[in-house]
This record gives C-alpha cells, sequence and structure tokens, in this order.
C-alpha cells in the first residue's frame, strides 16, 4: 500500500500546480477581453457564460496533456505557457473573423458563443494532441 502512496508528494505538486495555471490563464484571459465575462456571467449572460467555459475547457486540454506528459515542473509550465499563446492566438483570430465579437457577447447571442466555444475547445484538443515528446 505504500508503493502506491509514494507518488502521492508528485501528485499534490503537479496537481496544485496545474490548479494555479489554470487560475493564473483565466485570470489573465479575464483581464485581456474586451467584454467582461464574470460580471455579464453574473447578470445572467449564458452567451458570456458559454465563451468563458469554452475557453476555459480550450486551456484545460493541453494543460492536462503537458501534465500528463511533462517530465518535470519546468517542462509542464514551458508547455503550459505554449498551450495559453495558442489559446490567445486562437482568441484573436475568432476576433477579426466574427465581428463586433464583444456586442454579439453582451447581446447574449448564442449562435456566437456556441461558434466561440466550439473552436476554443477544437483548439485545445488539436494543442493537447500536438504536444508529443
Amino acid at each position: 500500500m505504500l508503493e502506491y502512496l509514494s507518488t502521492l508528494p508528485n501528485f499534490l505538486v503537479y496537481l496544485g500546480t496545474g490548479i494555479l495555471l489554470l487560475i493564473a490563464f483565466m485570470a489573465a484571459y479575464v483581464l485581456v477581453t474586451p467584454q467582461h465575462e464574470i460580471g455579464l456571467i453574473r447578470h445572467g449572460n449564458a452567451s458570456a457564460g458559454i465563451v468563458f467555459s469554452g475557453t476555459l475547457f480550450g486551456f484545460a486540454l493541453p494543460l492536462a496533456s503537458a501534465m500528463a506528459h511533462s517530465v518535470n515542473l519546468v517542462d509542464l509550465l514551458t508547455w503550459s505557457v505554449v498551450a495559453g499563446v495558442v489559446q490567445c492566438i486562437a482568441s484573436l483570430i475568432l476576433r477579426l473573423v466574427i465581428r463586433d465579437l464583444r456586442a454579439h457577447i453582451e447581446a447574449d447571442r448564442m449562435s456566437v458563443a456556441i461558434t466561440m466555444a466550439s473552436l476554443k475547445i477544437a483548439m485545445g484538443l488539436l494543442n493537447a494532441a500536438a504536444m508529443v515528446y
């Protein structure tokens, strides 16, 4: 039984680091986006919630891949930054493709939110799959 628990400290370090990275990414995302997702979500804007959730999953997928495949914490941090940058680039491209995205989200247009969240999740899946060692 003790053999199984011998890796518990590493598990806790990686889990804690993953949670901190997820919080840091989401905090940075909220700071740089033109619409104020948290406020919109608090006021019942479902579109903001969908986009925020898609962004969360879109980053968590490659983060999980980095956690599963990294050889140490520096490796995990490096690939997590790569995942965050890729997700930010995807967001910028979406803002160029969907004109006046902020207004669409603030107006609670579900079609735009679902499309945006789906594309962010798809990018996260591709990002995670591309992290090969």
